[in-house]
């Protein structure tokens, strides 16, 4: 199975956009771009401003992950900007969920579901056959930096496991902690996408091209 690499843009170098975005337009899978509103969580990060001036420099796919108490109050911009993946908190969906499916999809864009550590994936059994993406959440959300919390690592196998048995078309991806450390226990949990941030990417050197090379390395010693 190919891993795929979505770096996290949150952790990016913003004083250098545009050039980092250029290397990686060659080199990355998908972009895995955080939106976030001060309350869902305390942090505020990337915004719908920079999804659609990224839109314009890349043709790489677009993974925007809602950090958002309301999610309706940003699905239909990010619809109208064209992403290619606009994945939701199943803890901001009750009351709504399939109404913001059904709008995803008839605009012909992919679902996903996004997972806090404490969130089980019964919560969302329910319309996770709808799912082209399910991103398991390996650190709390929010911030950058932290310590992977291995407990994660059993929704992961729970994750792959139903995938097989009922069909489901998602891939699993994995956000938070994704390093030389947790690469091959993430592989052999079932992990299909890494979203790579400080650890994994961005500190590993100031020269975004060194630093992707430097990932794929420690990546390919481990697994």
């Amino acid at each position: 199975m190919t891993i795929e690499f979505a770096p996290s843009l949150m952790c990016m170098d913003l004083l250098n956009v545009k050039q980092q975005i250029t290397v990686l337009n060659t080199r990355c899978d998908y972009y895995h771009i955080d939106i976030m509103d001060g309350h869902f969580v305390k942090n505020l990060c990337l915004s719908i401003d920079f999804v659609r001036n990224l839109k314009k420099i890349t043709k790489r796919p677009l993974d925007c992950h809602l950090m958002t108490t309301n999610p309706e109050n940003y699905v239909d911009q990010l619809i109208d900007i064209g992403v290619d993946y606009i994945s939701l908190h199943a803890e901001t969906l009750n009351g709504q969920a399939f109404r913001l499916i059904d709008k995803i999809k008839q605009a012909n864009l992919n679902f996903g579901i996004v997972l806090n550590p404490e969130t089980n994936l019964s919560t969302v059994k329910i319309y996770l056959h709808a799912a082209n993406l399910l991103t398991i959440m390996t650190v709390d959300p929010g911030f950058a930096g932290q310590s992977f919390i291995t407990e994660s690592l059993d929704k992961i196998r729970q994750a792959a496991d139903m995938k097989s048995e009922c069909g489901y078309g998602y891939k699993i991806a994995v956000d938070g902690g994704c390093n030389k450390t947790t690469y091959k226990r993430l592989k052999q949990a079932g992990a299909e996408c890494l979203i790579v941030g400080s650890s994994g990417l961005f500190r590993l050197d100031e020269n975004i091209n060194t630093a992707y090379d430097m990932m794929l390395k420690e990546y390919k010693e481990v697994c």
